[in-house]
């Protein structure tokens, strides 16, 4: 026995309440509220039902191996955990222009039989972006169209003849289907698209990779649940005015999440980066500049050296300026204090500028020591040792701790020519540090 209720379902925003209005409640969008009817099963209380769900033990499961798919893309490779998984679904997100369709692209050119759908571009702007990355693949097919239940008819028809490597919907926000009301790229209509690709997608074992947008706030364009429902997501990321690119794996059910891939922009395309460990490191010659101290951050497995550039500079307003550039700005007072207090520099007299080199945002705490040392340095305008790093964790008793995988940072920090390091073991308090470094 069951029975109707109705409700009304914000289309922007995915709120939901028991009456219309006019304006959404929670995000303020006049007439996104749509009426829905659900069903909802109801029983008569003692009546019993028959359990249809079977118990097994979880020992007795039988696990496949499962074979992977090499990109051919050694950096998405990384990031994906070895290559694509039969049936994987992946949403990779980023802001306009970041580089999304441009990797799909590359990626579709690497493997075999491809459809690429667009419902944002014409086949004329793709074959010119394809032209201009070389891509060669002749099994490369493509769809121009927005109706989901069109777009899935011609993929199942297509593979029944020849079987498909890949699937690239570009983007899901301009899919929509005529079940549901609201313009393409509604929380339902996101919603319900994206669960009709993965379910053709996932019953003939093709990846299926989506192109989701993002909102002004930085987040994915559409409902929440569509997170919940991938099976990996993707974040591209990086500044329009530099080449750097960076691939992380918000969530990943076939691998790590920790892993971060390096790509650069560059006029052929998007280039990975598997020696990046100098990257983010400009030359600075045998004797070091006064304000820029090396240290070593890890993403995933792979241990990563950048440059902190720091500038302190006399001032005679009452407060004095904190400006950061990929480090958070709550983490800079907080060291700044500690250089007060434990080690009385005067700080509070000067502004101080401190920036990451190169765009990369350092998030981890192994970077503090190496931000103090510069800070340090451009405040007393001596250069640390080139060919030192900075390791460890800055406490607010003025204590180094030792941070996580210390030893393998420096043995990487050592193999490409830092054979100084200014860790926990050599110095157990920052002001130690500073007095035997700048005297």
């Amino acid at each position: 026995m069951s029975k109707s209720r109705s409700k009304y379902i914000c289309q922007q925003c995915g709120y939901s309440q028991v009456g219309w209005a006019g304006k959404c409640p929670s995000c303020d969008s006049w007439g996104s509220l749509v009426e829905q009817i659900e069903e909802i099963a109801t029983t008569k209380r003692g009546h019993e039902i028959a359990a249809s769900s079977k118990i097994v033990g979880l020992t007795q499961v039988p696990v496949r191996k499962t074979i992977r798919t090499l990109t051919k893309i050694s950096e998405l490779d990384r990031v994906l955990g070895g290559g694509l998984v039969p049936g994987q679904v992946i949403l990779i997100a980023g802001e306009p222009g970041i580089g999304k369709s441009t990797l799909l692209l590359e990626l579709a050119n690497n493997l075999g039989r491809t459809l690429y759908v667009s419902g944002e571009e014409s086949k004329e702007q793709v074959k010119i972006r394809a032209d201009r990355l070389r891509v060669k693949n002749k099994q490369l097919l493509f769809i121009e169209d927005t109706n989901v239940d069109s777009v899935i008819a011609a993929f199942e028809n297509e593979h029944e003849k020849n079987a498909f490597d890949l699937l690239i919907v570009d983007s899901v926000q301009t899919m929509y289907t005529d079940d549901l009301s609201g313009l393409s790229g509604s929380v339902g209509q996101v919603r319900e698209c994206t669960s009709r690709l993965l379910k053709s997608a996932k019953n003939r074992n093709v990846p299926l990779f989506i192109v989701g947008h993002v909102t002004k706030e930085g987040t994915v364009a559409g409902p929440a649940v569509l997170a919940h429902i991938v099976d990996t997501v993707l974040w591209f990321e990086g500044e329009k005015s530099l080449s750097l690119r960076l691939l992380r794996a918000v969530k990943n059910r076939f691998g790590p999440t920790d892993e971060v891939g390096i790509f650069a922009m560059e006029e052929k395309g998007l280039v990975s980066q598997a020696d990046a460990e100098k990257l983010f490191l400009t030359k600075r010659g045998k004797k070091g500049i006064p304000g820029s101290v090396v240290s070593s951050v890890m993403n995933g497995t792979r241990s990563m050296l950048v440059e902190i550039q720091s500038l302190v500079v006399p001032t005679k307003m009452a407060f004095p300026k904190r400006t950061t550039q990929g480090i958070d700005a709550r983490r800079l007072e907080m060291l700044l204090a500690i250089l007060i207090r434990r080690c009385g520099l005067p700080l509070y007299d000067f502004d101080v500028f401190v920036n990451v080199a190169g765009g990369l945002n350092v998030k981890e705490p192994s970077a503090d020591l190496a931000i103090c040392l510069s800070i340090a340095s451009a405040y007393f305008d001596k250069a640390v040792d080139a060919s030192g790093i900075a390791i460890g964790e800055v406490g607010l008793l003025g204590e180094i701790r030792e941070v996580n995988a210390e030893e393998k940072r420096v043995k990487e920090a050592k193999r490409l020519g830092f054979g100084v390091s200014y860790t926990q073991s050599k110095y157990p308090y920052i002001s130690q540090a500073i007095k035997a470094i700048f005297g």
